[in-house]
C-alpha cells in the first residue's frame, strides 16, 4: 500500500553513525510513498568564523567537503540498493538554518535526521542542530536517536 504523504523525503547527514541510523527510516518513508529521497549535507562554516586566514582553512574546507561527499554517497548507495530515487545536495553555511531553508524552499514533506540524544550540560555546551530544526522548521521533522543514546 502506497502513501502519498511522503513523496519528498529529506534525509540530513553529518556522516555520523547517528545520521546513518536515520537513513533506513527515511528510505522506508520514501519507499512507501513512492517518493524521492533528498540527501543533504551542510559543510559547516561555523569553524571558519574564528579562524585566522593563515591557519590553512582552505585545506580544512576541502576536507569537510570530501567528508560531505562521502556521507552523501552512503545515502545514495542505500537508495540504489532499495530502488529509491535520490537527489544529493552539498550545501554550505550554518547547518540548522541551511537545512530549514532547503526543506521549506523545496517543499519537502518530511525531514529525517539523526541525533545523539544528548541531555543536560552536554546539550547546552554542544548545542543541537536537530533541536533547532525541530523548533524552527515548518516541515514535519522525524528525529531518530542513535544506538546507545540517552533515554534508551
Amino acid at each position: 500500500m502506497k502513501s502519498s504523504i511522503f513523496r519528498k523525503v529529506m534525509i540530513t547527514t553529518d556522516g555520523s553513525e547517528c545520521s546513518k541510523n536515520a537513513v533506513s527510516y527515511g528510505l522506508e518513508l520514501a519507499r512507501l510513498g513512492g517518493g524521492v529521497v533528498y540527501a543533504v549535507y551542510v559543510v559547516s562554516t561555523d569553524y571558519f568564523s574564528s579562524m585566522a586566514v593563515d591557519f590553512g582553512w582552505e585545506s580544512m574546507y576541502e576536507s569537510l567537503k570530501k567528508e560531505g561527499k562521502e556521507a552523501l554517497q552512503y545515502i545514495c548507495d542505500a537508495c540504489a540498493e532499495a530502488g529509491v530515487p535520490v537527489e544529493p545536495s552539498l550545501l554550505e553555511g550554518h547547518p540548522a538554518p541551511e537545512l530549514i531553508d532547503f526543506a521549506e524552499e523545496n517543499g519537502m514533506d518530511v525531514v529525517v535526521m539523526g541525533t545523539l540524544g544528548r541531555t543536560g550540560l552536554n546539550r547546552i555546551l554542544l548545542g543541537s542542530v536537530a533541536g533547532h530544526v525541530v523548533m524552527h522548521c515548518k516541515v514535519p521533522v522525524m528525529v531518530v536517536r542513535g544506538k546507545g543514546s540517552a533515554g534508551k
